[in-house]
């Protein structure tokens, strides 16, 4: 397996619940060195730049007023297959189909309102690192 990097977001509904030294906890405990991490508030600008992706999809602008509603943090990884392994851990984009134990099913409320993003490929895990930390803030 190949070192990779992939992107983590403490979505601003888990900051609310105050578990995010929880789910940083367990990423560590699943083997993810953590390459950069800040706290902030995304702005409605950024958020709508961070998932233009997404720009045409009918759920585009609620997306982008709950990310922006509240605080994230954003975190960069790094491990071993990272992209799968993250993905693993963090479970089912709806809560109700993750898998027990998974980050959603633990903490994540609704589809639109579950816990944590995460990068969807290796490729795509650069790019969103990219978009929240300059390749000399990080580890």
């Amino acid at each position: 397996m190949a070192t990779q990097r992939t992107l983590c977001i403490i979505k601003p509904d888990a900051v609310e619940k105050r578990v995010q030294g929880a789910i940083l906890q367990r990423l560590l405990e699943e083997g993810f060195q953590i390459l950069g991490m800040r706290q902030k508030r995304l702005s409605r600008t950024e958020a709508e730049g961070f998932y233009e992706v997404h720009k045409e999809r009918p759920f585009f602008d609620e997306l982008c007023t709950f990310m922006s509603r509240g605080p994230v943090v954003v975190v960069a990884l790094e491990r071993d297959d990272a992209v799968a392994h993250y993905r693993k851990v963090i479970g089912a984009t709806n809560p109700a189909d993750a898998d027990e134990g998974t980050i959603r099913k633990l903490y994540g409320g609704s589809v639109g309102e579950n816990a944590a993003h995460g990068s969807d490929s290796e490729e795509n895990g650069l790019k969103e690192i990219a978009y929240f930390f300059a390749g000399h803030e990080l580890l």
